[in-house]
């Protein structure tokens, strides 16, 4: 099967799981045709049929709970229930249980092809060592979560200085159309119980990304002058159980991103 075939059998399997849009869908492969690293972002659905007969020897390894889409642009900061900012993946649409090698192959392969369009300043080799290491010092500390003003300090100022201007970001944002009660599904009932009880929400639509982008995507945030309003935003996107669908809201964030 040929990565036209490929695409044409997914986006049948998928219109039958979940609400998909066309326009975005023909947005997406546009997008898909720009460069190599916008394919690999966009076919992730591609690269899971291909695993097996690729990676065979990688693909025995223990299996968890893998991120699946995981890539180099899939990392950013939100804040925590406390208020800390915290840095890690924050895309989590293509969740699927899966031999943990999966995550670094692709991890890895996105690095090389970051590398390639001179996006990262490193060789591959210190790409694939850094990756390495970083999952290794993970697991060696259980998994915690990078909290930036703790002990990752370096980091934090360095993504304080990325952050988008608040202001703009929830101009935008504002300016999406909003979300009917039929297009926004189970979203509604997953972004409700992810914000604090009780305060009030506007749901829009929203188009962005690659991985999902097809898929029905809400985005929440407080209406002006409501408390916590330039504070908190949660999304989510339609989903189903399955491979290279979601198993829940795809992120949460009370970071402009």
């Amino acid at each position: 099967m040929d990565i036209f075939a490929a695409t044409r059998d997914f986006e049948r399997w998928l219109g039958r799981s979940v609400p998909v849009v066309r326009r975005d869908l023909a947005l997406k492969h546009q997008r898909m045709a720009q460069d190599p690293f916008s394919f690999f972002r966009a076919t992730f659905y591609r690269a899971i049929q291909q695993w097996l007969e690729i990676c065979g020897d990688l693909a025995k390894a223990p299996r968890l709970l893998a991120v699946g889409d995981l890539h180099v642009e899939n990392f950013g900061t939100w804040r925590d229930r406390e208020g800390r900012l915290i840095w890690g993946a924050n895309d989590f649409d293509e969740t699927w249980p899966a031999a943990y090698t999966l995550d670094l192959v692709r991890l890895t392969t996105s690095a090389h092809l970051a590398i390639r369009e001179e996006h990262l300043s490193l060789t591959r080799r210190e790409a694939a060592a850094a990756i390495e290491s970083g999952y290794r010092d993970g697991l060696g500390e259980g998994g915690q979560a990078f909290v930036l003003a703790e002990q990752h300090r370096w980091l934090r100022l360095l993504a304080l200085s990325k952050l988008r201007d608040p202001v703009h970001f929830w101009k935008k944002m504002r300016q999406n159309a909003p979300c009917a009660a039929d297009q926004a599904g189970s979203a509604r009932a997953l972004i409700a119980a992810a914000l604090p009880t009780g305060q009030p929400y506007e749901l829009k639509l929203r188009v962005a990304g690659l991985g999902a982008l097809g898929r029905s995507r809400a985005s929440s945030g407080s209406p002006p002058g409501t408390a916590r309003s330039s504070h908190a935003r949660r999304r989510a996107c339609g989903h189903r159980p399955g491979p290279g669908t979601s198993a829940g809201p795809s992120r949460g964030s009370t970071e402009p991103s």
